[in-house]
């Protein structure tokens, strides 16, 4: 006795990976997946499909047809099965879960690239560098870089995207839009990775750790240029003059000490820098801003790092260290300007009279002897100096401030390079000694009168 087929039961069986089908005509279409043919192609773009369905869902991205709309928001779709995914955004619904962990998506596609990465696998590889991704959207992505394609363009300025939410988030910049607001105290900003790291600075989380020294960081792209300190891997190199550099953004900045570009000026004065966090700093000059304050002695500070190197004279640290003599210093600056005075090195010459220095402040310093230019003035007298640090030790002999004292007989001054000196009364060393007849003086400027003794040089003139 003949039976009906079951509805459900699947007669035609594909001959290469033993898929079934309910119909002939389901097992021709699959068996386009072996073959690679693609028998609809797109009148416009000459794309091909191996379905009729997928060329006339195709067709609506050029019409800009879209036929199925949201009930709840309106929005509307090209393809059916996306208008039925995007209603769960409103129900809440995920049908599919994770084995694993238990996580649920609201498409499938969503939940088996999850599971990648709890096996590891990683199915779409570039053939360039062979660098793997999990989806497959990403590996067009990572193409861009090789190729160079940026297929979104801003229709106001220009500007080329790899990718569309760069285009969006640029976008912004144009309209002003900040959509990203901070519950705290209420600043915003043009996209959501900007607010989460702003966050941050109220609740103080530092949540990438440094494995060899221990250094915290707000955001993982600074802890990849900090692990470059101590690896010494700087990947970015200059193309004129070779020099490497740990970050992108580092050897941009370089690039215009060649091309000598400062397309940001001051608008008070007219000066013009290479890069805008310069002329913000700048600005702080004209306007007397200073955000940045020692929570120890309220001093203030126009850049955050020179409050920080500021904090070290209250915490003692010096971290940067000489490897010829060990001395230490609070910056690194000054610890490079010390390496001079071993190695000889005097990198800032005197157009005028060939003297050169170690550090580029004393070279502008000296300048002044030529100029004339004496820009510190005495609020008191009037007088005038090179520099500030002469200026301040002047304004003692008006406030009779003696800060330094002798550890020996309680006896200040207003210098410590003179208390140096008169220490030397109690320890006899004398460490200025004169070539030709071997007598030696606690002070250079007692040697320096001394000589002229031997050379006969009329001591009036100095």
């Amino acid at each position: 006795m003949n039976t009906a087929p079951d509805p459900g039961e699947k007669l035609y069986s594909c001959k290469v990976c033993g898929s079934s089908f309910k119909s002939k005509q389901g097992l021709a279409m699959h068996m386009r997946s072996h073959t690679g043919k693609k028998p609809y192609s797109c009148e416009v773009c000459g794309r091909s499909f191996t379905q009729k369905q997928n060329m006339m869902q195709h067709m609506r991205t050029h019409t800009g047809e879209k036929p199925y709309s949201c009930e709840v928001c309106d929005r509307s779709f090209t393809q059916k099965q996306h208008m039925l995914q995007h209603m769960r955004t409103h129900t809440g619904e995920k049908p599919y879960s994770c084995e694993v962990c238990d996580r649920s998506f609201t498409i499938r596609q969503h939940m088996l690239e999850h599971m990648r990465t709890h096996t590891g696998e990683k199915p779409y590889s570039c053939e360039v560098c062979g660098f793997s991704f999990i989806r497959k959207p990403d590996l067009i992505i990572h193409m861009r870089r090789h190729s160079g394609e940026k297929p979104y363009s801003c229709e106001v300025c220009g500007s080329s995207f790899a990718r569309k939410p760069g285009l969006t988030i640029h976008m912004r910049r144009h309209t002003g839009e900040k959509p990203y607001s901070c519950e705290v105290c209420g600043s915003s900003f043009t996209h959501r990775k900007t607010l989460l790291q702003h966050m941050q600075t109220h609740t103080g989380e530092k949540p990438y750790s440094c494995e060899v020294c221990g250094s915290s960081f707000k955001r993982n792209t600074d802890l990849i240029i900090h692990i470059r300190r101590h690896t010494g891997e700087k990947p970015y190199s200059c193309e004129v003059c070779g020099h490497s550099f740990t970050n992108k953004n580092t050897m941009s900045k370089h690039m215009q000490t060649h091309t000598g570009e400062k397309p940001y000026s001051c608008e008070v004065c007219s000066r013009s820098f290479s890069n805008k966090p310069r002329l913000v700093v700048h600005m702080r000059t004209h306007t007397g801003e200073k955000p940045y304050s020692c929570e120890v002695c309220g001093a203030s500070f126009t850049q955050k790092q020179h409050m920080f190197d500021h904090m070290r004279t209250h915490t003692g640290e010096k971290p940067y260290s000489c490897e010829v003599c060990d001395s230490s210093f609070t910056k690194k600056n000054n610890m490079l300007e010390h390496m001079r005075t071993h190695t000889g090195k005097k990198l800032y010459p005197c157009e005028v009279c060939g003297t050169s220095f170690t550090r580029k402040p004393y070279l502008a310093i000296h300048r002044r002897r030529h100029t004339g230019e004496k820009p510190y003035s005495c609020e008191v007298c009037g007088r005038s100096f090179t520099d500030k640090p002469s200026l301040v030790i002047h304004m003692r002999t008006h406030t009779g401030e003696k800060p330094y004292s002798c550890e020996v007989c309680g006896f200040s001054f207003t210098q410590k390079n003179n208390m140096l000196e008169h220490i030397r009364t109690h320890t006899g060393e004398k460490p200025y000694s004169c070539e030709l007849c071997g007598f030696s003086f606690i002070r250079k400027y007692s040697l320096v009168i001394h000589m002229r003794r031997h050379i006969g040089e009329n001591l009036n003139a100095y």
